[in-house]
């Protein structure tokens, strides 16, 4: 059989597969939705939630039991321009509940004596660290005793004669190296992990149901009877499986542009960088994830005998790439370079080097891409050589 006619049958093939799957409007809705959608919510939830706690910063108040006994105290919270709240009688366990959004400081009676005689009178921070609205309130109380600390100590050192300054031997400067799209990938580095969930999701139903979907009907012993190479049927799935997966992640990563026009917050706002240019760079990258896994997924569903079957086959694959990206994360250290070798880590790394703006070299980007073209052929090999097995039996 010449090249061109195995052209031709990978492009017959290739039509037929993508026709059938977008007659099924059920299933492309499915894979859709979500995927247009997932940018939105995201960042709906993540606005809203910074936007909360940017607007209990803003009322500047603290919940005190006790404030009665330390005047003194008092007068330096309210030039500090915060409002003082009294804390209900059971806070302790409204705090437990979730029921109190703010930790409690709780000032001793003999606060005020202790404090002239110079005994340093101790406060209690109370919170709990399962009520995360509350813990992210303790640093800001204790940041204000501290500063009222150094004030008192300053104080009494004037008193006697001597420069404040004593407290401070040492000015200390920091200087940020991290460029603005660095600092601004804190915000969108969760992007990445969303963005490879739907290249999961947009190859495993085409390329489960062009494989096992088919055996299980009885439409794929007939196609196998064609005048074609099994190589050539099995590319002309693979294009399909590719390009439907494609199509699932552009929606994904094209979601999160205006998505931006939903941020409630203004700092985050002015944080989250996400345009065209990183739709263009995520799309480099994923290709050839997006053939990797589909051909992987077709690999797994050709020895099953029912499309339930493949499902729960599929699974493991599906938690092995989308947990990949965890390693960056439990390993701190910096990128290692055989992250880059690893299926969904590897692109999980070039995708956040494009949010920072950071180049991508050739010793980066050729391993991610080389292992894809590997393990694309290897899988579409297997995939050819069991499909006539796979039918008879």
């Amino acid at each position: 059989m010449t090249t061109p006619s195995l052209m031709n049958h990978v492009a017959i093939v290739f039509l037929k597969e993508l026709v059938d799957a977008l007659r099924d409007r059920r299933t492309l809705l499915r894979l859709a939705v979500p995927a247009l959608l997932m940018g939105p919510l995201m960042l709906m939830m993540l606005s809203g939630l910074i936007a909360q706690f940017e607007s209990r910063a803003e009322q500047r108040e603290i919940v005190v039991q006790g404030m009665q006994h330390a005047p003194t105290l008092r007068n330096y919270l309210e030039r500090q321009n915060y409002t003082i709240k009294e804390a209900p009688a059971d806070y302790e366990a409204r705090l437990r509940d979730s029921k109190l959004a703010d930790p409690v400081l709780v000032v001793p009676d003999d606060f005020e004596d202790k404090l002239a005689r110079g005994d340093g009178p101790e406060l209690e921070l109370v919170t709990d660290s399962a009520n995360q609205r509350a813990s992210a309130g303790s640093g800001v109380i204790s940041r204000l005793v501290e500063g009222f600390g150094r004030e008192r100590a300053g104080l009494h050192l004037m008193l006697r004669g001597v420069s404040p300054e004593l407290l401070r031997p040492v000015d200390l400067n920091e200087r940020d190296l991290a460029s603005p799209g660095a600092r601004a990938s804190r915000i969108t580095s969760m992007i990445p992990m969303f963005v490879i969930m739907a290249v999961l999701y947009g190859c495993l139903t085409a390329a489960l149901d062009s494989t096992s979907g088919e055996r299980e009907r009885g439409s794929l012993e007939p196609l196998l009877m064609n005048p074609a190479k099994p190589l050539g049927i099995v590319s002309g799935k693979w294009l399909a499986v590719a390009l439907l997966g494609a199509g699932v992640t552009s929606l994904c990563s094209l979601s999160f542009i205006p998505a931006q026009l939903l941020l409630k917050s203004d700092a985050l706002a002015a944080m989250f960088r996400f345009g065209w240019g990183e739709v263009a760079g995520f799309a480099l990258i994923l290709l050839p994830l997006c053939a990797a896994l589909g051909a992987l997924l077709m690999a797994v569903a050709i020895r099953t005998k029912t499309f339930k079957e493949a499902q729960a086959s599929a699974t493991l694959v599906m938690t092995v790439v989308s947990l990949a990206p965890m390693v960056s994360i439990m390993n701190p250290g910096g990128d290692a370079p055989w992250y880059f070798w690893i299926p969904g880590l590897g692109q999980n790394q070039l995708m956040m080097l494009v949010l920072k703006g950071e180049p991508i070299t050739l010793l980066q980007w050729g391993p991610a891409v080389l292992t894809a073209a590997v393990l694309t052929s290897a899988c579409l090999v297997y995939v050819a050589r069991h499909m006539r097995e796979a039918v008879s039996r």
